[in-house]
């Protein structure tokens, strides 16, 4: 039986390359686990392994005694003296178990447990090597395609590409090489490591820029943000440290060509390049190109929000199709971006200014109504015309009537003005 396991170990040698010292700790404790199986103990047994020559040698340490009562653990003397002339009662002795009378049962639990620590050793292995290379692209082998995901082959490992982080427009099929960013290795006592990998996370799009473009790469040019709707459209902001070089220039290549070998990569997908600036207003104006903005002004500093005004027949523009131009820019910059017509926002800003008329200045209202009003609040016509005629019922000394003509009133003074 004994050359069941020496197949195994050469399959071992030959296939999974582990090293010697873990394989002779695999070896002793599937031959242990065997002999436990048939003797039902294997306290007192003792393997030796030769690793040059890869023999097996098998014992048990037994005691020797006067007489036997324990043929598994004790060996009577006169047995005792036939392997060590020197033995003496109370000392011990190793008596060879040859491989053959393991039985058959004992043999394959051993080869079982031999494989099943080389299995553990490999999966060990491979969640060291790839815990690592979180954050690199790699290159491997379509194995299988299904609901559950892309199975990709790497080397030895297999990893997982899922409909989450896929392409959309792209189609997968098996056996087809794929470049695919690491975006997380997990461990699983069941499984072994699961390597996750992404084509559509931000970070996959920004490793390639380094890898396309030298200046990246040294680290001359920064990308400093990068917006992306895989497949479709992407935004990447970046700086250059050097005043020589022209960041998006570099980025993009001669004739567009480094940014057109990332456009193949991704299968298609729309990238616009846009230069960095620490001034917001500067940064947002880029990175709603290819619109371009009138006017860019912040309206909440702590809630990091802006209106972009946009000339009327660039409007659809500075949107795009289904909103996507507005959200990446909003997304690259960190900025809740409301964009308005020049149109609209003449007509909001002329207006706002015809409220913004003091109601103590409105003769047409007595000058009681008047008090009553900027008593509660309500100093411009402004303040009136964004309540509703109820809440103006509700003051003291002013009835439904009254209210009626004050929101009139502010209507006549806002068709004057």
């Amino acid at each position: 039986m004994s050359y069941q396991i020496e197949d195994a170990l050469r399959d071992i040698i030959k296939e999974k390359g582990v090293e010697r010292e873990f394989l002779v700790e695999a070896l002793e404790t599937g031959l242990k686990s065997g002999l436990k199986r048939k003797f039902g103990s294997a306290d007192n047994v003792v393997v030796e392994i030769d690793t040059h020559n890869w023999t097996i040698d098998v014992f048990l340490l037994k005691d020797v005694v006067k007489r036997c009562y324990n043929r598994l653990t004790q060996i009577g003397i006169k047995d005792a003296r036939q392997i060590d002339p020197n033995a003496e009662v109370g000392s011990q002795v190793k008596v060879a178990v040859p491989l053959e009378e393991f039985g058959r049962n004992a043999i394959i639990v051993a080869k079982q447990t031999i494989i099943q620590k080389v299995r553990e050793a490999e999966r060990e292995k491979i969640f060291e090597t790839y815990k690592g290379r979180v954050g690199d692209i790699v290159t491997g082998s379509i194995q299988k395609v299904d609901r559950t995901g892309v199975f990709v082959t790497l080397g030895r490992a297999e990893a997982l590409l899922p409909p989450k982080e896929q392409i959309k427009t792209e189609k997968y099929r098996q056996g087809n090489p794929i470049r695919v960013y690491i975006l997380d290795v997990k461990e699983s006592p069941k499984t072994g490591p699961q390597i996750i990998l992404s084509r559509s996370h931000p970070d996959f799009l920004k490793k390639l820029i380094q890898f396309e473009v030298p200046e990246v790469y040294e680290g001359i040019v920064e990308v400093r943000s990068v917006a992306r709707e895989a497949g479709e459209r992407s935004k990447i902001a970046v700086y250059s440290k050097d005043n020589k070089i022209d960041p998006v220039g570099a980025c993009v290549g001669v004739r567009g060509s480094r940014i057109q070998a990332i456009v193949r990569e991704l299968s298609g997908e729309k990238i616009d390049v846009v230069q960095y600036s620490s001034d917001t207003i500067v940064y947002v104006t880029r990175a709603l190109s290819p619109a371009r903005p009138s006017n860019v002004a912040v309206v909440d500093e702590e809630e990091r929000s802006l209106i972009a005004v946009i000339p009327d027949e660039q409007f659809s523009l500075a949107i795009g199709k289904g909103g996507q131009n507005a959200r990446l820019a909003s997304k690259l910059t960190g900025w809740r971006i409301d964009i308005t017509k020049e149109s609209e926002y003449r007509g909001k800003v002329e207006r706002e200014r015809k409220l913004g008329i003091k109601v103590a200045k409105l003769k047409e209202l007595s000058k009681q109504i008047r008090e009553k009003l900027v008593e509660n609040g309500y100093e411009t016509a402004y303040d009136i015309d964004q309540v509703e005629l109820k809440e103006l019922m509700q003051i003291p000394g002013i009835g439904k009537q009254r209210a009626k003509k004050v929101k009139k009133v502010i209507a006549d003074a806002y068709l004057r003005l």
